[in-house]
């Protein structure tokens, strides 16, 4: 059996309860090494089988499993964050579904996640943003064209942009092509919920030179929008005024 399971943001705590079950078990772990908190392993079994996926291709890490499944043996592939997210997982389950080698699916705490918790702040705000757009800049690889920066810009949603720090002069100009100010609030949160997590506020026009201030080059997300600047409506969630289901509003 081979279990796919988020790692988390970061911290080792914040993985989940199934998560470091089926961790503390496995015979075999093949773990993205270059993101994932290699304090995690220390609770694996003296007898597991580690691999550092950074340093493997799809093919290396398959035999790895295809090896285990003969020798009957449950093998981990630990993903940072929520694997469901640049995860790259849809390739391997697909090639597991050729083999007939079953597997599972167990969910983690996207780094996005962890970026609000650092911030204190809520992605979705009453006449702010009601929406959270998960995107990346277009680099090496290709992003479809619909896909691009300055469309996503043109909704004025709060954005969350994984995998750019290499491309922050380029980010900045594909955001105001699609209708950011230069003045629209951002944040670039590096390590969220490591021990080193920092925090660095900064705006449209001034990406790359915050993060070249600071020195960050990597393993940083970028959150934009206006859901940054603490003006918002009341939630009529809880407002006395308003009606729902469990309660009556007051009239």
């Amino acid at each position: 059996m081979v279990h796919f399971v988020g790692a988390g943001s970061g911290a080792v705590d914040l993985i989940t309860i199934r998560g470091k079950k089926r961790l503390d078990e496995a015979d075999v772990v093949i773990y993205a090494g270059s993101l994932v908190n290699p304090e995690l392993l220390q609770s694996c079994k003296k007898e597991c089988e580690i691999y550092n996926s950074a340093m493997m291709t799809l093919e290396e890490v398959l035999v790895v499993i295809e090896q285990s499944e003969k020798a009957g043996k449950d093998t981990v592939r630990l993903h940072t964050g929520d694997p469901c997210l640049y995860g790259a997982i849809r390739e391997q389950m697909d090639a597991l579904d050729q083999r007939e080698i079953a597997y599972d699916v167990c969910p983690g705490v996207s780094s996005f996640c962890g970026a609000a918790a650092a911030l204190k702040t809520e992605y979705t705000l009453p006449n702010v943003s009601q929406s959270v757009v998960i995107t990346r800049m277009e680099g090496r690889t290709p992003v479809p064209e619909m896909e691009k920066i300055e469309q996503w810009a043109k909704h004025q949603a709060t954005m969350v942009i994984f995998l750019s720090m290499g491309l922050l002069p380029e980010l900045e100009k594909a955001l105001q092509k699609g209708g950011y100010a230069a003045d629209t609030p951002v944040a670039i949160v590096y390590k969220a919920t490591w021990p080193e997590e920092k925090v660095f506020h900064c705006t449209v026009d001034t990406i790359a030179e915050t993060a070249k201030k600071n020195k960050i080059t990597k393993t940083a997300l970028i959150v934009v929008g206006k859901v940054l600047n603490g003006v918002y409506d009341r939630s009529k969630l809880y407002d006395p005024f308003f009606s729902t289901e469990y309660r009556k509003g007051l009239s």
